[in-house]
């Protein structure tokens, strides 16, 4: 192929690229010949579905007044994002939010819906407080329906709304903090050891509005306007004990030039070359997802991803960012458990197009997978269903959150009308599908649906989809997960969960948790058959034996953690780890 040689770099870049995406569509038509979601029926309620390695225990559709019978696609009243407190989902939509109760996770009941509209109504929960988003000019200060008048209102409201959720039949807003371009999605952010206050970071993606409405907004160039609300997150400050208090507290600019200070620092929007995507320019955020543990944040940041040091959460500092040129609008992300990878999605088509069809290339509209590396990211792989959409299905990477398996980065993910996916990231190279579950199209014209979200959440997986409602999953062994790999993820139990908010998972000493890293172990080839008889053995005392075999098998738990220690120190990789887990857990065990 002497013809390369007299190419330029781009040509190249075009070659490789093109080639990839041919034999990416032929692996794609293989799949598809055999997958059961390609085809499926359209419907409403009554469309066709495929599931793989999950059993959906219950659905539940939109309650009366959060939906718009004459066109079941209307966005301002499509369900939205979720956050979970103890045995209750809140659910937010365009029109409000709606509150669940979870407590029988096969039987939702609602408790209560909050009509509030104003779009697009992401929540977040903290003990007895709900946050809401809300960007769109209709959103008023009383949660009223009807659209404030004019360009500039005294009535409208654009920022974050906090409620008093101590009563749960009637929620009250005690705050309503306005920003400049409004909330399209927003990040509560805590700090450990911290219990005064917590702090909201809005993520602004509409158009700014006018000074005269909000005093201090200014939607020029920063070239022109050195205060422009563009090139900026906002940060409210919430003392807990008085939120009606909440206020905006920073504008950091994190996308500054390091060595210039100009603000707009980073991608300035448009084409990365031939075959690429065309990146939207960064002047926003869609979604930062905070881990305080590690003191991290990843921010999807329309032309680039980012990381942001949140030690001091009121004054966040950029020390990463990645552009790609697969990448068309970042928009959310995900850290794996020890922060060793980051997770981005792509919104190519913003939600509202069919952008996983046959003919769609399958690194846009997919995730980027990233190992992070002394302190930098790295290009690992990508991922994308497998199984191509049609063109009534909206369909693009979208909202989701790992699922607590020990020794293992999986997450569970909506695709809008592709469904949900659960998927094993381990190997960022490598990523592939565990799990799934699809519907038909709304219609056999293109209407806005399918999940917005999919989280796992003390043991189920639970689904915001768009027009149906709330549908709830729980999944299910195969070749690639085992029993004993999702009872070790249901031992991980959290009193709050919000989506943007990344807890980190620890482990319990337990059977379940030494069963599910042996069975890892075996799958890969990493431990001998004596050693694992020896330890499933052991273990089987440990849980079944009489209260003398237990006894007894404290000190074999200890001596096949020391034999278990000594195989990790001559391991690499996952492997090496999971071994070093399956000892520590062994101890744990020896000495309850």
């Amino acid at each position: 192929m002497d013809w390369i040689e007299h190419m330029t770099r781009e040509q190249r870049a075009w070659v490789r690229t093109s080639l990839v995406a041919t034999l990416s569509l032929l692996c794609v038509a293989q799949v598809s010949a055999q997958d059961p979601r390609v085809g499926l029926r359209a419907g409403y309620q009554d469309a066709g579905s495929a599931v793989l390695h999950l059993e959906r225990i219950a659905s539940v559709p939109r309650p009366d007044g959060f939906s718009d019978p004459t066109n079941l696609g209307n966005i301002l009243f499509a369900n939205t994002d979720l956050a979970f407190r103890g045995n209750d989902l809140f659910l937010g939509n365009f029109h409000g939010f709606q509150i669940y109760d979870i407590s029988d996770p096969a039987k939702p009941k609602l408790r209560t819906a909050v009509v509030c509209p104003g779009g697009q109504g992401d929540l977040s929960v903290w003990g007895n407080l709900l946050f809401m988003s809300v960007e769109m000019p209709n959103g008023r200060v009383d949660c009223g329906t009807t659209m404030p008048a004019g360009m500039s209102s005294a009535e409208r409201f654009r920022g974050v709304r906090i409620f008093d959720i101590s009563n749960l039949g009637a929620p009250k807003q005690v705050a309503a903090v306005q920003t400049c371009r409004g909330s399209h999605t927003h990040t509560l952010v805590t700090r450990p050891g911290e219990t005064e206050r917590v702090w909201v970071y809005v993520a602004g993606t509409s158009f700014v509005r006018p000074e005269t409405e909000l005093a201090g907004c200014s939607g020029g160039p920063p070239e022109e306007d050195p205060n422009t609300a563009l090139f900026r997150i906002e940060i409210i400050e919430v003392p807990l004990a008085a939120p009606q208090n909440a206020r905006v507290v920073n504008a950091p600019r994190i996308f500054a030039d390091r060595s210039t200070g100009a603000v707009s620092g980073l991608w300035p929007g448009g084409a990365h070359g031939e075959g690429t995507q065309s990146s939207a320019r960064t002047d926003q955020c869609h979604d930062i997802t905070a881990y305080p543990e590690l003191g991290l944040a990843a921010g999807a940041c329309s032309g680039n991803g980012i990381v942001l040091d949140i030690r001091d959460p009121a004054n966040p500092v950029r020390i990463d960012e990645v552009v790609d040129p697969n990448f068309a609008y970042w928009h959310s992300a995900t850290f794996n458990n020890d922060g060793t990878k980051i997770l981005f999605t792509d919104e190519w088509g913003g939600g509202m197009a069919p952008r996983c069809r046959a003919t769609d290339l399958p690194q846009w509209g997919a995730n980027a997978i990233f190992d992070v590396v002394d302190g930098k990211m790295k290009l690992g792989g990508y991922f994308k269903i497998p199984a191509p959409q049609t063109a009534s299905e909206n369909c693009v990477a979208h909202n989701g959150s790992l699922i607590p398996v020990p020794g293992r980065d999986i997450m569970v993910q909506a695709w809008y009308q592709g469904g949900l996916s659960v998927l094993d990231f381990t190997d960022a190279t490598k990523p592939f599908e565990i799990a799934y579950f699809d519907r038909g199209p709304l219609s056999d014209t293109l209407h806005l649906g399918g999940h917005w979200s999919a989280y796992w959440y003390n043991g189920r997986i639970y689904a915001s989809e768009i027009a149906r409602g709330l549908d709830v999953f729980e999944l299910k062994p195969s070749e690639h997960l085992t029993q004993n790999e999702i009872e070790a993820a249901k031992l991980v139990r959290f009193e709050t969960f919000n989506p943007q908010l990344q807890p980190k998972f620890t482990w319990p000493a337990a059977v379940s948790v030494a069963r599910a890293y042996v069975d890892q172990l075996k799958r890969g080839s990493a431990i001998s058959a004596e050693r694992s008889t020896a330890i499933t053995a052991a273990l089987d005392r440990a849980e079944r034996g009489t209260s003398a075999e237990r006894q007894a098998t404290q000190t074999e738990l200890r001596s096949l953690a020391a034999q278990i220690e000594a195989d990790a120190a001559r391991a690499t990789g996952p492997d090496a780890k999971r071994l070093n887990a399956l000892a520590q857990t062994l101890n744990g065990l020896a000495s309850r």
